[in-house]
């Protein structure tokens, strides 16, 4: 199933409104989203008027932990390592099917666990019914500010990854509507899991972390990074296979390189700018080299630096997920003298801050 197939109909007409002509092939299948859409409103105007019912009753939601970092440095590792503890997640049903995911959700999960890949399209990181999930997909089924709509609408890449990135050129009611939708997601998502406290896991909140202390002011964020070389080759593997996958127009006009390097350092410097707003006592660093050699030393440092409860307790938890992927194959990647210079020359910055040296040449 195509990822819109859980989207809204205002959500999925403003985005084929704004994405250009689809090529004949595509026809069939956006047909089929658009039935899917249309077929489940009744459904999704039960739920919400059933979810608003339940927050009006349900008192406040505890400040959310927010693990960002750009794509591909290993947020998902962390995120993945930290769900072990007690925290609420993004689980598939809510990705899949964010307005419908206490109701109907409930009802189709067997159909939907089933309908799971084996791994993610990007890597081979399993996908199981209780994975847990960033929530971009998610809140690309509920506003049209969202980067994924350039990769399922390519025509309209650069459009829809500078709006869904950074509210270029969206006015002030879009961005707030995206903000209400958000909030209203997560209180959603924290109805679904129990009202447990959330771990949102999402790459594209690098650069909103000001906007994000601003809606939740006890938050707490962990900023992790990798290596650059590491990074560039990785994202280069995530957009060819997420236009591959899920990509409903041509996309071999996107210049995926400058896209990677492009993205890397608008949305790096964003945080730069951003991350020293936060209160100190409620952000920390991560390099994903230190959590790679020493995980469970290095999450003691996270919930040291951050007060959050229970590392001790939590701790034989964090040792068997760890035992159980010790033989995860990360994608291998080669790292050519002309990847080497791009990165060199746009990203240099960042590789000297970091003392990051080019994969395969000398210890990092």
């Amino acid at each position: 199933m195509h990822p819109l197939t859980g989207s809204n109909f205002k959500t999925f007409a403003r985005v084929l409104s704004q994405s250009g002509a689809l090529p004949a092939s595509s026809w069939a299948e956006v047909a089929g989203l658009m039935a899917a859409v249309v077929g489940r409103t009744p459904l999704s105007l039960i739920e919400r008027g059933y979810t608003r019912a339940r927050l009006a009753t349900s008192g406040e939601m505890p400040p959310p932990v927010f693990i960002v970092g750009h794509w591909r440095s290993g947020t998902t590792h962390l995120y993945n390592l930290m769900v072990q503890d007690d925290f609420g997640f993004v689980p598939p049903v809510a990705t899949g099917l964010p307005w419908d995911m206490l109701l109907l959700g409930r009802a189709l999960k067997p159909v939907i666990d089933r309908a799971l890949p084996e791994t993610r399209y990007i890597d081979n990181i399993p996908v199981k019914p209780d994975s847990p999930q960033e929530d971009e997909i998610a809140l690309a089924n509920m506003s049209p500010l969202s980067f994924y709509h350039g990769i399922y609408f390519p025509r309209a890449f650069d459009h829809h990854l500078k709006r869904g990135l950074f509210f270029e050129g969206c006015t002030e009611d879009e961005v707030a509507e995206w903000q209400e939708t958000f909030t209203y997601f997560l209180r959603k998502l924290w109805l679904q899991q129990g009202r447990k406290r959330l771990l949102i896991k999402n790459p594209v909140y690098t650069s909103r972390v000001a906007m994000l202390h601003k809606l939740y002011p006890d938050a707490l964020f962990i900023h992790i990074q990798r290596n650059p070389y590491e990074v560039f080759e990785s994202m280069r593997n995530f957009y060819a296979k997420l236009f591959k996958q899920l990509a409903l127009q041509p996309y071999g006009h996107v210049h995926i390189d400058e896209v990677v390097l492009s993205v890397y350092e608008r949305i790096m410097g964003l945080i730069d700018t951003e991350w020293p707003s936060i209160p100190a006592s409620q952000r920390v660093d991560v390099a994903y080299a230190d959590l790679d050699r020493a995980p469970i030393a290095e999450l003691e440092r996270i919930y040291t630096s951050l007060g959050l409860p229970g590392f001790d307790a939590v701790r034989p938890r964090f040792e068997a997920y760890l035992r159980s992927v010790s033989g995860f194959r990360k994608n291998k990647f080669d790292y050519s003298d002309t990847s080497a210079k791009l990165v060199e020359a746009r990203l240099g910055v960042y590789l000297q801050r970091g003392q990051y040296t080019r994969p395969g040449l000398n210890a990092e």
